[in-house]
This record gives C-alpha cells, sequence and structure tokens, in this order.
C-alpha cells in the first residue's frame, strides 16, 4: 500500500496502552494522528484538527462510542471506523445504523485497520489519493476523469459522480435510493427513474450493451461487475 501525507486520523480509546501503539503505528504510515481518551474530548477534537477518520472504540466511560458516532455524523464529513471488544451483532448493527462506515472487533491487526483506513479514503476522500485503479477504469478525482480501458471517457458532471460511487462499490448491490442519496443527495426531490435515465447513458459510454458490466438486479438495483 503506499504511504499517504494529509491524512488526519483521530483515535478515540480510554486504554493508553492501546492508543500509544495505533498512534505510533499510523504515524510511521505518514498520517498525522490525534488522540482522545474519552468522548467529549474527540467530539471537541474533531472540531479543531478536522479528520478525515475517526478510530472510536465503543466502551468508555461517560460518552460512548455510539453516542460521539451518532453525534459526529450529523455535523461531520467524515469516516467512522468503530472498534469493540465485544462480538454480539447487536453492537455491529447499532453502530451502522447511527453512521459508523466500518466496524472491527478486538483484538485486531494492525495491517487490518490499515486496510480498512486504506479502503474508506478511497470511498470517501478519493481526492486525497489522487488516481485511483479497479480493474479497466482509474480514476481521477483531481481532473474529475475516469479512463475505462485506458480511453478518457466523455461524461456529464452526474455520470461521472454515479460512475465513480459504482466503481468504488463494485461488486455490490446498489439501490436507486443509495444512488440517489450518495450521488443525488438526500434533498433530492425527483423521480428516482431518473437512476435508469443516466445508467442507460453509462451503457452507452461504456459500449456495455448486453450489461454485463452494469447490471441489473430487478426489485434490488444495479451491481457493476469487475470480473
Amino acid at each position: 500500500m503506499q504511504k499517504l501525507t494529509g491524512i488526519k486520523v483521530l483515535l478515540v480509546d480510554d486504554e493508553p496502552n492501546i492508543l500509544d501503539f495505533l498512534e505510533i503505528g499510523l504515524i510511521n504510515e505518514g498520517f498525522e494522528v490525534e488522540t482522545a481518551q474519552d468522548g467529549m474530548t474527540a467530539v471537541s477534537l474533531v472540531k479543531q484538527f478536522k479528520p478525515h477518520i475517526v478510530i472510536l472504540d465503543v466502551m468508555m466511560p461517560g460518552m460512548d462510542g455510539f453516542e460521539v458516532c451518532r453525534m459526529l455524523k450529523k455535523t461531520e464529513n467524515i469516516a467512522i471506523i468503530m472498534l469493540t471488544a465485544k462480538e454480539e451483532v447487536d453492537d455491529r448493527v447499532k453502530g451502522l445504523k447511527l453512521g459508523a462506515d466500518d466496524y472491527m472487533v478486538k483484538p485486531f491487526s494492525f495491517e487490518e485497520l490499515l486496510a480498512r483506513i486504506y479502503a474508506r479514503i478511497r470511498n470517501q476522500f478519493p481526492e486525497l489519493v489522487g488516481e485511483v485503479v479497479q480493474g479497466p477504469f482509474k480514476i481521477n478525482d483531481r481532473r474529475k476523469e475516469i479512463l475505462y480501458n485506458d480511453c478518457v471517457l466523455e461524461l456529464s458532471a452526474t455520470e461521472y459522480e454515479l460512475l465513480k460511487f459504482m466503481v468504488f462499490n463494485q461488486g455490490l448491490v446498489l439501490s436507486k435510493t443509495t444512488i440517489l442519496d450518495k450521488v443525488w443527495g438526500y434533498d433530492f426531490a425527483g423521480e428516482e427513474n431518473i437512476v435508469e435515465v443516466y445508467v442507460r447513458s453509462l451503457r452507452d459510454k461504456l459500449k456495455d450493451k448486453e450489461h454485463r458490466l452494469i447490471r441489473t438486479l430487478r426489485g434490488s438495483g444495479y451491481r457493476l461487475d469487475l470480473t
């Protein structure tokens, strides 16, 4: 994995040993790191430090990780990876419903955490990593440009955002509602059938007449397949 610079990570855990271990490792990987041992401090630090990623422990005295996650997701554009010593499915579901972007159960390897951080950056902050390569696609968010099989696609701004979202989530079934929320925004007041219009346009530009690249799953949505 390439080392990135300028990425800010906030570590929130009430166990000093874990904070020290993760802080040293992430600094060595080129990240800017701040730490907090309780929820209130974390919320305050987010305002000052403006991190891209928050690594957030669930079980903390006072304000727990769930409440911190809920508060931050209401106002901040950040990725949250929650940590817990528990393995109950209910905890994971609760965290994800509150807006957490990923979930890890302690103990975990530093390499796995690092991989998940990079995944979140590629998905939520692609402009920070320059060109992203996914199969036959090359996405350069700084230039707002997508190449397919090394050919530049002529895309409108919305087509660009839609194709980027589908490439970054390749292999996953994306409902029309999800696509509208992520590409058009939560306040979009139009018809969801507009997604069909844009998907049809993308298929034309990708020469995907048989829908092998962008597949339609009746009643579920769309899935971009790179294999």
